[in-house]
């Protein structure tokens, strides 16, 4: 165990000729008025890349370079240190061989800091450099809320059950910052936010209670056997968003925002009375991101092009559909944000307003009190408005006001839960709108979904499997037999699930002379041929599966937004039996 020297990064980079002293004279006048690193302020002018400057310090350390993103460490190695030192040193425990552990850390020549991990661990260490920005992600992976949260729960059903305990007296202490009640909410909050998950369900059953996080789209459990807590649980949650603690019979929605981490999120609340209580679902959105413009939400560089002139357009309407938790919300918002400018009136009517925008005077929806999209939607156009948002087209007075104002000048932008853009059409006049009014409206349908991203730190090689060749080959015309294609092994950077974050799969489809003769004429079949003989339009699986071969995404993924995965499903395998190349 060799103490670490101090190093001036600055001077150790001029010599290895990887900056000029210019350059470095540069960034020194930078770091002085920004207070910044200097290693982060060379990386931020683009002097020297991150991984040659930490390559060239280890080289002079004489000590590894540990890239986290690809690097399989042990969760439980890990928690070996408490994660207040892991945050407040930077540092990491990576592996427990019977001689000394190797502590990553993104201050390697921090003598305080290295003396410090060397008395807390009681071992002697071995350090590697690794990248700060990584290593504060996979410190937020590794020391999950899990176990305080199960203590919590334990702590506050002893309190529930200590001589029956009335639930209505509890409520008041809730108000304490050191209530179980309100810690355990807290650490809940504080666990979905540092795994990134967008929604947190809280489901009591007959004797257990489970609490799921959806992260990437996909739920993940925990069980806790103090059932008995849900109530106090619910009731806290409902207090939160004023809503009525005492009415259990009825579903009821609610919303409140809290600060987890430094993030400002809104919280979007649902009750639903079940046989064993009541469920909560919550969706989680942070404010504090911002939002994501058109360029990043992943869509195709020319279909953007295409989309952005229908935005554009002074008048018509531009629909994007797909099921629940899809991006649609997402996308309207880019597209809002980029037509909000000062010589436009825009006005949303939506159910919830999910965020806040200057200058857009935003409705939120009220059905108890007769403030449906319908009425809102005629007092807007009353209002002088250029361009109007829909939240969602759900009957056909709404559907009829909005194609008739795409009509009379205004550009009507709006959701549709359908599947694909060609099936939206037929959906309007299944809804009851006439066929030349749609024609006569309606611009272009965006259609989109949300697949899951191959991991990165766990990615190999397989073959398709000759059923999936077979499937390929029937539905885009290529033949992939021996072609390699990439898939997640899974690792505990993105929870063993062979996946990390998502991407959007598109197809815009525009209404020109051939489908709106056909929607006059309610041709369904005249429509849908039309559309898939259009010059330019791809449909999304077939963008899906561009993006397989691109290493973006998997084979699976392609199969499990097709639309067919019922009848997909048996080619779909989580675990192959061909042989693995390495890549």
């Amino acid at each position: 165990m060799i103490a670490p020297k101090k190093i001036r990064i600055g001077e150790l980079l001029v010599k290895n000729r990887l900056i000029s002293e210019k350059q470095l004279e540069t960034a020194l006048d930078i770091q002085k008025k920004t207070g910044h690193k200097l290693g982060d302020t060379l990386v931020e002018l683009g002097f020297v890349t991150s991984n040659a400057m930490l390559e060239c310090l280890a080289a002079q350390l004489k000590i590894p370079y540990i890239d986290l993103q690809h690097y399989k460490y042990r969760p439980e190695v890990a928690r070996l240190l408490p994660e207040t030192y892991a945050r407040r040193f930077r540092a990491l425990v990576l592996d427990d061989s019977q001689l000394q552990l190797l502590v990553g850390m993104a201050e390697p020549t921090d003598i305080y800091a290295f003396d410090e991990l060397t008395r807390i661990l009681n071992r002697p260490i071995r350090q590697g450099v690794v990248r700060e920005s990584d290593l504060l992600r996979t410190i937020d992976k590794i020391y999950r809320r899990t176990d305080e949260i199960v203590n919590i729960a334990g702590e506050l059903g002893a309190e529930l059950s200590q001589g029956g305990v009335n639930l209505a007296d509890l409520l008041p202490a809730a108000e304490l910052e050191d209530a179980p009640v309100v810690r355990l909410l807290r650490s809940l909050f504080e666990d979905a936010v540092q795994i990134g998950a967008s929604d947190i369900h809280i489901e009591p059953d007959e004797n257990v209670l489970r609490i799921r996080q959806r992260i990437d789209g996909i739920l993940h459990e925990q069980v806790m056997s103090e059932k008995r807590i849900a109530a106090a649980l619910v009731s806290r949650l409902k207090l939160m968003s004023g809503l009525d603690i005492s009415e259990k019979r009825m579903p009821q929605d609610g919303r409140f925002n809290i600060k987890v981490r430094g993030k400002s999120i809104d919280v979007r609340l649902s009750t639903m009375p079940l046989q064993y209580g009541e469920s909560v679902v919550m969706r989680l959105l942070d404010q504090s991101g911002g939002l994501l413009s058109l360029n990043q939400i992943g869509m195709p560089p020319e279909l953007l092009v295409k989309f952005r002139a229908q935005i554009s357009r002074p008048h018509g309407m531009v629909l994007v559909t797909g099921p629940t938790g899809s991006g649609k919300t997402t996308t309207l918002y880019g597209a809002l944000n980029e037509l909000n400018l000062s010589e436009r009136k825009i006005i949303t009517v939506e159910d919830p307003v999910e965020y806040r925008l200057p200058r857009i005077n935003q409705v939120q929806i009220h059905n108890r009190i007769g403030l449906s999209f319908s009425s809102v939607l005629r007092a807007a156009l009353r209002q002088d408005p250029d361009i109007i948002m829909v939240g969602e087209m759900r009957d056909q007075e709404t559907t009829e006001i909005g194609l008739r104002a795409a009509m009379t000048g205004h550009l009507v932008l709006s959701t549709l839960h359908t599947n694909d853009a060609v099936s939206t059409t037929l959906r309007l006049l299944d809804m009851g709108a006439e066929g030349y009014l749609v024609a006569s409206a309606l611009q272009a349908v965006l259609a989109q979904r949300l697949v899951r991203r191959i991991c990165s730190s766990c990615t190999k090689e397989r073959f398709p499997t000759p059923q999936q060749v077979s499937w390929i080959f029937s539905h885009f015309g290529q033949d992939t037999e021996g072609q390699l294609f990439q898939v997640g092994t899974g690792c505990p950077q993105c929870h063993n699930t062979g996946y990390h974050g998502r991407i959007g799969v598109f197809e815009l489809l525009l209404i020109d002379f051939a489908l709106a003769d056909a929607l006059r004429r309610n041709d369904s079949g005249a429509f849908a041929r039309a559309a898939r003989e259009q010059n330019g339009f791809k449909p999304l699986s077939l963008c899906a599966f561009q993006y397989a071969q691109q290493g973006v995404t998997s084979i699976d993924e392609v199969l499990r937004i097709s639309g067919q995965v019922d009848d997909v499903s048996f080619l779909m395998t989580e675990v192959q039996e061909e042989p693995v190349v390495v890549k």
